[in-house]
């Protein structure tokens, strides 16, 4: 991971991975809100059945080069020599265990309690901010406050998955555990561009036996204010990505939505409380109703004649 393919590949399978959980997580909610359930993986719809652990293979497959990537070069490193190789293919094992385990928990159907998969997702994570937390590389410098910004949308992405465990039903909480993704994977391939190509080094600074020197505290505190408008940048980026797959997922599932906007404009008392009541769950106020609920609002959309 100490070079510049080895930021850039991690980075666009962690933006790859964001963006179809994003996909997912919006598409399902437009479709169907009252029955969204959140997931830790995606099988593709309309594919054959050989595709359905398509996710998981992918995160598998990645880990997997990437240990290789760290441990194979030099079969006769050690691990006090080579702390952060190591620690490197720590994570990567880590991610390895956590889609092997969600693997076989759908192959064989075993029975798991709530939430398993979401704990097993955020240890995953909890191990990659870990080692980058207490990194054995002196990243100190520019290089250490790139690495400390790295940690915190892998700290949002731990604190999503925790909250799913006890709350299954919020896709919002999905959206920026995508979010959070997709802004780790890009700013690893960030990294990979300012700190591993000298003619992308901030003004200044230069690169010296791999690391990257700011001679002066004006230099170095430049270069950081520097990074911080990048990762502000990315933040918003995101956002609006975000933002944007929210309105064309809307537009595009609208024919499949459980709702839609109702003209109220000539209904009666108990008319407009139905209507309320389904504004309030379009936007996320209520909880799902009841299976008697759901029966009397179903015969509510009869009786008014409107589009369910």
């Amino acid at each position: 991971m100490g070079t510049f393919i080895g930021h850039i590949l991690p980075g666009a399978g962690f933006v790859l991975l964001g963006l179809w959980h994003m996909y997912n997580v919006v598409g399902g909610y437009v479709r169907s809100p009252w029955s969204y359930k959140s997931r830790t993986w995606f099988p593709p719809e309309g594919l054959s059945r050989w595709f359905r652990h398509a996710e998981l293979y992918f995160i598998i497959i990645g880990a997997c080069g990437s240990m290789a990537g760290e441990l194979l070069p030099d079969r006769f490193w050690s691990v006090t020599t080579h702390l952060n190789n190591f620690e490197h293919a720590t994570i990567s094992l880590t991610l390895l265990l956590y889609a092997a385990f969600a693997l076989a928990v759908d192959v064989l159907r075993i029975h798991i309690p709530q939430g398993w998969l979401h704990a097993a997702a955020a240890v995953a994570l909890s191990q990659e901010l870990l080692l980058f937390h207490f990194h054995s590389s002196d990243h100190m410098g520019l290089e250490g406050h790139y690495h400390k910004l790295l940690q915190l949308p892998i700290g949002v992405g731990i604190l999503a998955l925790v909250i799913e465990i006890f709350v299954l039903h919020l896709p919002v909480i999905a959206i920026l555990r995508s979010m959070s993704f997709v802004l780790q994977g890009l700013w690893f391939i960030l990294m990979g561009f300012i700190l591993w190509t000298p003619s992308l080094v901030p003004s200044g600074c230069y690169i010296t036996d791999n690391h990257v020197d700011c001679p002066t505290p004006d230099t170095l505190m430049g270069a950081k204010s520097l990074a911080n408008l990048e990762f502000a940048w990315l933040l918003s980026g995101t956002f609006f990505l975000t933002m944007l797959g929210f309105i064309v997922a809307s537009a595009y599932f609208q024919k499949y939505s459980a709702y839609h906007h109702l003209e109220v404009k000539h209904l009666g008392k108990e008319d407009h409380s139905l209507v309320e009541t389904l504004d309030d769950m379009e936007r996320g106020d209520s909880s799902p109703p009841s299976h008697s609920q759901a029966s009397l609002e179903m015969q509510e959309f009869d009786r008014l004649n409107l589009p369910r």
